[in-house]
């Protein structure tokens, strides 16, 4: 008898110390992705300049991984690569870098033409072609006495092409890799489990599409900011892009004559040849509500206007 009082009080210290697990433990989410606030932290302290934004379309974004394909499904209708495409082109709108266009569901836009009336599809500089080349899950876990601990990670590895739409020459490519963790924990039965989350998913290929945004943010930012001339009345000059694109009221711009194109005979490419200074102006008024009609006036206080404009553009003064 007193041997088993002797194992009924010992028993709650072995309990106590045989747990591996000392607190409760709780769902812990690590999607790894910092870039937002990276980003945001950068503009604000990134002195304001010219943002020459790019008319771009997702062409095609499609799942090489076997996740998710069955002989029933068809590849259009991947789900994987439709909620790439379209995380990449939420984050490129929301960037201001971009003008994005609808590509993947042109037909639902040419349907609706049909119904509503005759619409114009606008032409693109870039399109964007990607793929999902990696992705899978994984369970580790550890057993103690008592205790038990279950981390289930997801990963995820994006690849993207930029094309020049006129040439049809791939000039840039970017790889993104990103993964979320879960993980769960119990002792002697209590403390909190998790079942399959599809949601670790997405935190899984947000980061990978945000690592590939930047690189692309950054590539065609090494283009020089340009715009086009509108119209003129006199000394005054109107040209497209104000405020959404950086202009602002007093600054002072300069026009250029487009330098001669010539194809090279070694690349097959055709070449521009350096531009040349025609006038400066100062930008007095601006217009347009949206980055589609958007406008300034300017004046001109250098040089003079010819005639004919359509081989002149705007640019910053060097």
């Amino acid at each position: 008898m007193s041997t088993l009082k002797l194992v009924a009080a010992c028993l709650p210290l072995v309990l106590a110390g045989c747990a591996t697990v000392s607190t409760p433990p709780q769902a812990i989410e690590l999607p790894a992705d910092k870039s937002a606030a990276i980003q945001q932290a950068q503009q604000s302290v990134a002195p304001k300049q010219k943002v020459f934004k790019r008319k771009v379309a997702i062409g095609r974004f499609t799942n090489e991984t076997r996740y998710g394909k069955t002989f029933l499904r068809d590849g259009d209708a991947d789900p994987l690569g439709k909620q790439a495409s379209d995380m990449l082109s939420t984050r490129l709108v929301d960037s201001g870098q971009f003008i994005v266009f609808e590509r993947p569901d042109i037909a639902k836009l040419e349907r609706e033409a049909a119904i509503s009336g005759p619409t114009k599809l606008v032409g693109v500089d870039t399109l964007i072609l990607g793929s999902v080349t990696e992705f899978g899950r994984t369970v580790q876990g550890q057993t103690g006495f008592l205790s038990q601990t279950k981390i289930q990670i997801a990963r995820a590895k994006v690849e993207l092409r930029l094309v020049n739409a006129k040439t049809g020459q791939v000039f840039f490519s970017a790889t993104g890799a990103g993964s979320a963790t879960t993980e769960t924990g119990s002792v002697a039965g209590y403390g909190s489990q998790s079942d399959y989350d599809d949601s670790r998913n997405d935190r899984a290929i947000g980061p990978a599409i945000s690592e590939v945004q930047n690189s692309l943010i950054q590539k065609l930012k090494e283009k020089p900011w340009r715009t086009d001339i509108l119209s003129t009345q006199g000394n005054s000059v109107f040209i497209s892009g104000a405020a959404r694109q950086g202009i602002q009221v007093g600054d002072t711009l300069a026009i250029y004559r487009k330098g001669k194109v010539i194809t090279s005979a070694q690349s097959g490419f055709d070449i521009e040849l350096p531009a040349s200074l025609v006038a400066k102006i100062q930008v007095a008024s601006q217009f347009g509500d949206n980055e589609t009609n958007e406008g300034s006036e300017a004046t001109l206080t250098s040089g003079s206007m010819p005639n004919a404009t359509a081989d002149l553009f705007v640019g910053e003064v060097k």
